[in-house]
């Protein structure tokens, strides 16, 4: 689904996710119309613009994931990122604040519009399958942002519940994961299938109960794990 308040560059950018064999099943032009139709359709991937009439681009990310702000009159329960895709953005700010509002509301990926069409169509794919997709530089922005609030994080209750057992290899993919390697990487620096690196994931986020990637690369951040 592609949602931008710019109709040429909404249906252009539709056309070229077309023409790459990608189904567009929606497109909005403003804030709470992506809301109804991306509850409506359940698009596996959000193009998401942040500059949005009626509702910022963030907080449609926030919405969606139901963790802010009402649902809309007649709308179903709010389905979780898991149920229904997820947010790649695409916007003309490469500017570290939006990166990091963008990232906190839910997205997984940051792609400014200077992309080439080629660009956009590998990280609609790559954020299909998973992969956290950043222009050149922002990757380590939103890392450097994660070490940063890691290191004033309270520390953690001695007394509370024991943090769950992972696996040798479990542990091994998610010090990967923390570094900034994709999946793919991932499973060649393993020597091990893509699929399978995304069932460790998976498997790990259950273990831990997190929700998606970037609280999982917090969370190996805070404990060390992507040191050398």
């Amino acid at each position: 689904m592609v949602v931008d308040d710019h109709p040429m560059w909404r249906d252009a950018v539709a056309r070229d996710l077309g023409e790459a064999g990608l189904e567009v099943v929606a497109t909005a032009g403003d804030g709470p119309e992506a809301v109804r139709r991306a509850r409506a359709t359940r698009p596996d991937v959000l193009v998401l613009d942040l500059n949005l009439p009626g509702l910022p681009g963030a907080e449609v990310c926030r919405r969606l994931a139901g963790e802010d702000g009402e649902p809309d009159s007649g709308a179903a329960v709010s389905p979780s990122p898991r149920d229904w895709g997820k947010v790649l953005v695409l916007s003309a700010s490469g500017e570290a604040e939006d990166v990091l509002e963008a990232v906190k509301a839910g997205a997984t990926g940051y792609l400014v519009k200077s992309a080439s069409a080629e660009e956009l169509v590998a990280a609609v794919r790559r954020t299909a399958a998973g992969d956290p997709v950043f222009t050149a530089g922002l990757a380590g922005l939103v890392l450097g942002e994660y070490r940063r609030l890691a290191t004033i994080s309270e520390p953690r209750d001695p007394r509370g519940p024991e943090v769950p057992h992972l696996t040798d290899r479990e542990t091994e993919v998610l010090r990967l994961v923390a570094k900034g390697l994709t999946y793919r990487q991932i499973a060649a620096r393993l020597v091990i299938s893509h699929r399978t690196v995304q069932n460790h994931v998976q498997n790990t986020l259950g273990k831990l109960q997190l929700h998606n990637r970037a609280e999982l690369v917090r969370y190996a951040i805070e404990r060390g794990l992507d040191a050398p």
